[in-house]
């Protein structure tokens, strides 16, 4: 347990991913959770603090460092944070003081947002904010630019601020979960004025109470951006000045959200990573804050295999890092019941043990074009260091996963570093193991270096040494 205030996190001066404010690299390795949901609904009305605080130390046991919660769940009207509007319940404030103290005491962080917009609108009768239950605002279209809505969003934010911004078990804002144009009337135009109004409130209150800032972010459902190109949604996403990092929920329609095979949802994770990191100007971080089966969950009530859905979430998570997002992405559980499966812990643990072999906070990665022939490969680079995977091509197994019996023995890697010697790190991704290092030089063509008994996929992490 931490016997001292658990350190802040702010990203890197000079990489695009995060560091504490002791110097230590610091990954989000987690998931989206909820208090509703099974492993957290004991700390509803303080019923089993025990077995909550036995969870979250299993987890920071098992390398998750990050949980992204949304302080109201609206799906059931008792966890509504305020009844009336202004008014925050006590049995909810309760809830979140005693999860930050087991956070502080864990090492755990929070990705905090405070609104869970999908079960607002869906229950808006009930709301606190709708102007039948003496709320501000007459239908949830309103909440984005009425000023009287946005006072009450901003009074929740001073709340939240006050109350735990002090804490190092947060790790940042997401100041509104999934910006959608149906929360302003079916337009964008006032996002960035909302961002910006959020933020610089969130921002100016924690200078004065603390003296410093945590990271901000909003996030953005990522098929609207295809599906929606008439509206200006990439500018605040990616590229507003108030913001420290950009996500947006990797939800690809047909390969992610109703995935048929463990290697097409990869491909389309890779794709939008780098899209996404085209848009960004500034090299600000990038991340995936939700991602998963839900059209096959919500639209199609199907749960995946268990076996098909861990791979899937270790595949998904392998792109995103190797493609140069921050981490792993963040799941949406999509399962009955809402919880990872055993399978994805262990894919947890395994990415937390290869994170130590890059040095994030000097790593100024871009998108790189790793090739192995028989392979779908990924990277990202800088001079000095690089990450790749690979998943092989075809030879897919009845149920749409990698065949674990083939096996290549050998097999030749080949990406664009600088002429120098690099050491060269295999990283098993289902066992979460390293195999020996070895070096290779690059010459003005790149570098090339051999792999060995490659079988469903592997990592690797690349360092300059000379």
């Amino acid at each position: 347990m931490n016997s001292s205030p658990l350190p802040w996190i702010s990203v890197a001066s000079g990489a695009p991913y995060f560091v504490d404010d002791v110097g230590a690299d610091w990954t989000p390795i987690g998931q989206n959770d909820a208090i509703t949901w099974p492993e957290l609904a004991p700390l509803f009305r303080r019923r089993d603090l025990a077995a909550v605080e036995r969870h979250l130390a299993w987890l920071a046991d098992h390398g998750v460092t990050c949980l992204r919660l949304m302080v109201e769940y609206a799906q059931e009207r008792h966890r509504l944070f305020e009844r009336p509007v202004g008014v925050p319940v006590p049995a909810m404030v309760q809830l979140w003081d005693d999860l930050f103290a087991m956070c502080e005491r864990i090492g755990l962080r929070i990705l905090l947002t405070p609104v869970d917009t999908f079960w607002t609108w869906l229950r808006w009768r009930h709301h606190p904010w709708n102007a039948a239950n003496g709320g501000p605002a007459g239908h949830p279209s309103a909440l984005l630019p009425d000023p009287a809505a946005r006072g009450a969003i901003k009074a929740r934010l001073t709340f939240m601020v006050t109350r735990w911004g002090g804490s190092g078990a947060l790790f940042a804002w997401d100041l509104w979960n999934e910006i959608h144009h149906a929360w302003a009337g079916d337009s964008a135009d006032c996002f960035g004025e909302f961002i910006a109004d959020l933020s610089q409130h969130v921002r100016e209150l924690e200078c004065r109470l603390y003296g410093r800032t945590h990271p901000q972010t909003v996030s953005l459902f990522g098929p609207e951006l295809q599906w929606r190109p008439d509206l200006p949604l990439a500018d605040p996403i990616f590229r507003h000045p108030d913001l420290d990092f950009a996500t947006i929920h990797i939800y690809r329609s047909g390969s992610i959200d109703d995935p048929a095979d463990t290697v097409t949802p990869a491909l389309a994770m890779a794709r939008i990573v780098r899209q996404s990191l085209g848009e960004i100007t500034d090299g600000r971080p990038f991340l995936d804050t939700e991602h998963g089966p839900i059209h096959r969950f919500k639209d199609k009530r199907q749960t995946l295999p268990e076996p098909f859905d861990d791979e899937y979430f270790r595949h998904l998570s392998w792109a995103h890092l190797a493609s140069g997002g921050v981490g792993g992405g963040m799941r949406w559980p999509n399962r009955r019941p809402h919880v990872l499966t055993a399978g994805m812990r262990r894919a947890q643990q395994a990415m937390a043990g290869f994170l130590p072999l890059i040095d994030w906070q000097r790593f100024a990665r871009v998108p790189i074009a790793v090739r192995a022939p028989g392979f779908h490969a990924f990277g990202c680079g800088d001079a000095r260091q690089a990450v790749a995977w690979l998943v092989r091509r075809g030879g897919r197994t009845t149920d749409g996963r990698v065949d674990p019996g083939i096996v290549t023995p050998a097999q030749r890697v080949m990406l664009p570093m600088p002429p120098g010697c690099y050491e060269v790190t295999g990283w098993d991704t289902a066992r979460g193991a390293p195999l020996p290092p070895q070096r290779a030089v690059a010459d003005a063509r790149g570098l090339t270096f051999g792999a060995t008994a490659l079988g469903p996929d592997r990592a690797f992490a690349i360092r300059r040494v000379d």
